[in-house]
């Protein structure tokens, strides 16, 4: 299995399901080119992905840029691929939060119950 694709935001540390869906649904979308892009709550991100191994998993590492409700903001992250095929990872904002998130890939979501 591969990180490149779009992932749905099932968990996040800091907030909860409503709150990650506010706008829509909370997702990562990781492409074969090294850039990406998320959206949870109001923020939405543009990255810039290096691929790594993180505690002996599959993963890669970023930084991004983008807005939360209208205002710039920008970070780096990680994520890494688990042997169930899950993501986790986590999202840290310069100067601000940071948080863990649990997602699943998009065409595994119509299969499983949350």
């Amino acid at each position: 299995m591969t990180l490149v694709g779009r992932w749905r935001i099932f968990e996040m540390d800091l907030w909860d399901r409503e709150a990650i869906e506010l706008i829509g649904p909370g997702f990562f979308e990781f492409r074969a080119d090294g850039t990406g892009s998320f959206g949870f709550i109001a923020v939405e991100g543009w990255m810039d992905c290096r691929s790594a191994q993180i505690g002996g998993h599959p993963g890669l590492e970023f930084t991004w840029d983008g807005s939360d409700d209208g205002d710039p903001v920008s970070g780096r992250g990680t994520a890494t691929l688990q042997d169930d095929g899950s993501l986790h990872g986590r999202i840290y904002f310069h100067l601000g939060d940071d948080s863990g998130f649990r997602a699943e890939q998009d065409d595994a979501v119509d299969h499983r119950r949350h």
